[in-house]
């Protein structure tokens, strides 16, 4: 397969070697995992459409010219990464399975468009036999951009804002993505309330996964 510009659309007529045993994973998992996990498997075969699934320690790995991504459920939350994450999303993304957060919603995910150029952005660099860059190599992000009104939401709340300003650009990151990643208008607005509470309390965004101080 050559890859030129990512698809927008998933083309039903070229569909990669499916794994019957995802299907097995994906039926067992916790029912408001099975939604994400088919939804991200979609979003794979729309990317790469010769990709081929398998099962690697026991979690369902995606391949094209080597390892592309895997994904998998756990009690609480599911996750998908890409091997070559550095080139894919960034040098500052994260090296593990969070590189998309904790995922407990569809809505967590980057929307389609977005999340379908990423996977054929892994089975472009795996065709090109392109491999990770060194981690003494990569070059660190700058601090994200903040939309106004996450600027102005926290100016009205002086705890929240001092919570931000302290976190390192990663963390800062998390919350604006899971901003500006909303669909609509309403999602949005939830999202900065919820942000604001959780910043005024000190926590990052994705605080309900960390453990827990005893």
């Amino acid at each position: 397969m050559k890859l030129t510009s990512a698809p927008d659309v998933l083309d039903h007529s070229r569909m990669g070697k499916k794994d019957p045993r995802v299907d097995l994973y994906i039926d067992k998992a916790a029912p408001f995992a099975r939604p994400i996990l088919k939804h991200v498997r979609k979003m794979v075969h729309a990317g790469c459409p010769d990709v081929e699934e398998t099962i690697k320690w026991g979690m369902p790995h995606f391949e094209y010219k080597g390892l592309l991504g895997a994904m998998a459920a756990f009690k609480n939350h599911c996750a998908f990464w890409f091997w070559n994450r550095a080139l894919v999303l960034g040098p500052d993304s994260d090296r593990g399975m969070a590189q998309f957060g904790r995922l407990t919603s569809i809505d967590d995910l980057p929307d389609k468009k977005r999340l379908i150029g990423y996977v054929h952005k892994a089975a472009a660099l795996n065709e090109a036999g392109t491999r990770p860059p060194a981690r003494s190599r990569l070059k660190r992000k700058p601090p994200p951009r903040v939309p106004d009104y996450f600027k102005t939401a926290l100016e009205k709340n002086t705890k929240a804002r001092k919570t931000f300003e302290s976190f390192s650009p990663t963390n800062q990151r998390e919350y604006v993505e899971w901003l500006t990643e909303a669909k609509r208008d309403e999602t949005r607005k939830q999202r900065l309330k919820m942000s604001i509470l959780w910043l005024a309390e000190g926590k990052p965004r994705n605080w309900k996964y960390m453990p827990q101080r005893r």
